[in-house]
């Protein structure tokens, strides 16, 4: 395999439409050139984080969507683009899985080109962080509040699978999958560098699980348990066998 064939024509020249729409150009010199890396795992390592940027920035701008959809109660077009943003989510998970395929003798020497530097300081993520509460005040303004409903009623007192209940458990989803990709960004750092570690920062890596426990969205996980109470109170929690 020509390997000097591959480093001289995977860039394009940058002048066909495709190329000049997509500016592929710019886009495939955003890594490292071939001659400056580490090792030959660096290239996959840079390019799944510059992916899950893209992506994490594509989820940011379509939530900016779905907040306006919101506002203007157009559910049809809130769940669609909620499926997009769903799917993003999953797709974001199952890169990870990429970077697996690395050793943790290989990641040692990738670490020392990232400075002090660590996932912590991703802008997608930082954004994504600050975009769960705007996007819950939209919904209980006005899915809500202007129909004199509360997140009781669209789940249990007056539940009949609603708007309101559909939008709810599309805001549900996405909080799961994001606690998803932590737990699963999680394992990957147990697997490459172990828990019992200190980050680039300084600080025990196992701080990060802290974050497994945050919820964006802590309504809708609080009446699941409200209602399994409440059933229980009626029913008994613990109850005779059906065998019996």
């Amino acid at each position: 395999m020509d390997r000097e064939f591959f480093y001289d024509t995977i860039n394009g020249k940058g002048t066909l439409d495709y190329e000049l729409y997509l500016n592929t150009k710019a886009l495939l010199s955003c890594q490292k050139d071939f001659s400056e890396f580490c090792n030959r795992d660096e290239l996959m390592f840079q390019i799944v984080h510059q992916a899950q940027e893209l992506w994490m920035k594509l989820i940011g701008y379509t939530l900016l969507d779905v907040d306006e959809f919101i506002q203007a109660q157009h559910t049809n077009r809130v769940l669609t683009l909620f499926r997009r943003v769903h799917t993003i989510q999953a797709r974001l998970i199952d890169e990870l899985a990429i970077l697996e395929t690395m050793s943790p003798k290989e990641y040692q020497e990738i670490r020392l080109q990232l400075g002090n530097g660590s996932g912590q300081e991703s802008p997608g993520f930082r954004t994504l962080l600050k975009m769960s509460r705007p996007l819950w005040q939209s919904f209980v303004t006005h899915y809500l509040d202007e129909h004199g409903l509360t997140v009781e009623k669209i789940y249990d007192m007056e539940y009949n699978h609603d708007d309101a209940y559909m939008v709810a458990e599309a805001l549900a989803e996405y909080d799961e999958l994001f606690r998803r990709f932590r737990h699963r960004h999680i394992q990957l750092i147990e697997r490459t560098i172990g828990l019992e570690s200190k980050s680039l920062k300084g600080r025990a890596v196992a701080l990060l699980e802290d974050g497994l426990h945050h919820r964006f969205f802590p309504e809708l996980w609080a009446i699941r348990s409200q209602m399994t109470d409440k059933w229980g109170a009626e029913y008994g929690v613990v109850r005779d066998s059906i065998g019996h």
